[in-house]
């Protein structure tokens, strides 16, 4: 085997993914994740779980998903690889754990821009001449109708040749799209709190704090975080930014702070904004009409009916610029783990202009199969919300073992006080997937075991054998145990998919609070016990060497292909 580099000498030519998308791009990539249809539900769906003190519940989900943004900025930057955060626990802990994180990351991805698509249709359904003209939603069972799924597929189909075109005209399309994502937030926020703003409902249906301190750990898995989650899209195409060890870092910071402050003034606006007469009987029901477009319904009740018309336009770029970007990243997930040799080798295919051609198909297959069991958008929320929390808490045991095993590596963004933030991170993704509930636990987890089935079969008849080595199972060991943990911590907790819950249902036995504190003890004999699992040095550097040399070219740096 030997090497040639790109120094004037000829050599075969591989399709590689290319690196043409700068700071802005994936700042845009990022914030058009953040920012979809989230926003127009997740202060209603905040406020029924929390009250006014939903406000906490944003404030709380910004601290969590920014802990984890800056493990995952000095990540992204130090290994800047398609898919990366399938990678990093692969690089950590070998191929097992890497697939682990893959296929939670990829059950995310590849369900969210359906219920993106969705949640377009169903706004759209609340326009006249929608329901009229196009009959796009059952009114009696809230699923789409054949016309429905019909317009869902001609989204997704767009969406697929949008990212068959190229990363480039996706960074950019996306990017108009998200500054219009941007200008109505910003816009519905200053029009309700200039016409429609009641102070005293800050304190209305209860107080405060109307369904309890545990109403504010209720709302998160009920739509805030998943609202707010997002941040990491741009590493996802870390393998074709154009300056990863600077822009990435950057690009995540700076969408998180536009998102956080624009979430937490939407809920100020949409609390303050409601008709006090519908808050005298509770927060179960904050509005008596227009729940699905609350936004919209506010806007019209507050004299501002033009704005409304914007909101139902809205309804459709938001949530569409979302599943368009989602499909792409799932697309990164499948080609990562098809060049690993976890998946079969055609999902690593690239095309002349470096696209993953048979990922963005999957993705979009995928897409249109899960239209068929989750009919609303509410019905997967949980779901996606517990993949991501899973895919997030792989990335603080990744950093500090890699810090461990891979010392000298430069890191552009290092973060400070990683010895503390790392395992609080951990933490942190372990109480998010506590408050989705033991119901959402352990379907999302049978959905990984589901993963490691078509991982079996694909080394069993791949032609290129790669067997799984000792250092692969002794870094796995400790995932399994971990998804065990979550599950039976949901079955002896307090929340489920609909939120906190006195008793019945499972078998609630931790005291209340207590639970939060039995949850972060186990966290952290697991987060200790994985870091010491980490595959040796030696093989770190090979797996990111392969990477490296075998996923991406860099413009302006030497470039290994094996011949």
């Amino acid at each position: 085997m030997t090497k040639v580099k790109h120094s004037g000498m000829s050599a075969p030519r591989q399709a590689k993914l290319h690196r043409s998308v700068g700071v802005f791009g994936l700042t845009m990539i990022s914030l058009g994740s953040i920012i979809g249809s989230g926003w127009l539900l997740g202060a209603y769906k905040a406020a029924t779980h929390a009250g006014p003190a939903s406000l906490l519940s944003w404030l709380l989900a910004t601290a969590i998903l920014g802990v984890l943004a800056l493990i995952h900025a000095e990540l992204g930057t130090a290994y800047p690889v398609a898919g990366g955060t399938a990678r990093f626990p692969a690089f950590a802990f070998g191929r097992l754990a890497g697939f682990a994180a893959g296929w939670a990351a990829w059950l995310q991805a590849v369900t969210l821009a359906p219920v993106e698509v969705e949640a377009s249709l169903t706004y759209l359904d609340n326009i006249g001449w929608a329901n009229t003209h196009l009959h796009l939603l059952n009114q009696q069972t809230s699923t789409l109708t054949s016309s429905g799924l019909l317009w869902g597929t001609v989204l997704m189909a767009l969406f697929t040749v949008i990212n068959l075109v190229g990363v480039r005209f996706l960074s950019e399309s996306n990017s108009i799209t998200v500054m219009w994502k941007m200008a109505i937030p910003l816009l519905t926020i200053v029009v309700l709190l200039t016409l429609s703003f009641h102070p005293g409902n800050f304190a209305a249906g209860g107080g405060f704090f109307a369904k309890g301190p545990q109403g504010v750990f209720a709302a998160l898995p009920a739509g805030v975080v998943f609202a707010a989650q997002g941040f990491e899209q741009c590493i996802q195409f870390g393998g074709e930014a154009r300056n990863p060890q600077k822009d990435i870092s950057r690009a995540i910071l700076i969408a998180m702070v536009i998102s956080a402050l624009t979430y937490i003034l939407l809920e100020v606006a949409f609390i303050g904004s409601l008709n006090p007469a519908d808050l005298v009987h509770g927060w179960d029901k904050p509005m008596v009409k227009g729940a699905f477009g609350p936004y919209a319904t506010l806007a019209t009740a507050a004299g501002a009916g033009w704005l409304a018309y914007i909101l139902y336009a809205d309804a459709l770029i938001s949530p569409a610029g979302t599943a368009l970007v989602y499909l792409g990243t799932a697309s990164r997930f499948t080609y990562a783990q098809g060049h690993a040799g976890d998946l079969p080798k055609g999902a690593a295919r690239l095309t002349l202009r470096g696209i993953p051609v048979w990922g963005v198909i999957l993705a979009f297959v995928i897409g249109e199969v899960a239209f068929l069991p989750f009919p609303s958008w509410q019905s997967l929320v949980g779901l996606i919300t517990s993949a991501t929390a899973i895919m997030y808490a792989f990335a603080p045991v990744s950093l500090t073992a890699l810090r461990r095993r891979d010392p000298e590596r430069k890191r552009p963004y290092r973060l400070r006080g990683a010895a503390v933030i790392a395992p609080i991170g951990f933490i942190a993704a372990n109480l998010v997937i506590y408050w989705g509930g033991f119901d959402t636990t352990w379907k999302i987890e049978t959905g990984i075991g589901a993963g490691f089935l078509i991982f079996a079969a694909t080394q069993l008849f791949r032609n290129e054998r790669s067997p799984v080595s000792a250092s692969d199972w002794k870094g796995f060991v400790w995932v399994p145990v971990w998804l065990a943990a979550n599950v039976l911590l949901g079955y002896l907790g307090n929340y489920d998919s609909g939120g906190f819950r006195s008793g019945g249902g499972e078998l609630t036995v931790l005291p209340n609070l207590l639970d939060l504190l039995v949850v972060s003890a186990v966290s952290l004999v697991i987060y200790f016990w994985a870091v010491n699992l980490a595959v040796p040095a030696s093989e770190v550097s090979r797996l990111v060497g392969n990477d490296e040399t075998g996923l991406t070219e860099v413009p302006g740096h030497p470039v290994a292909i094996t011949t």
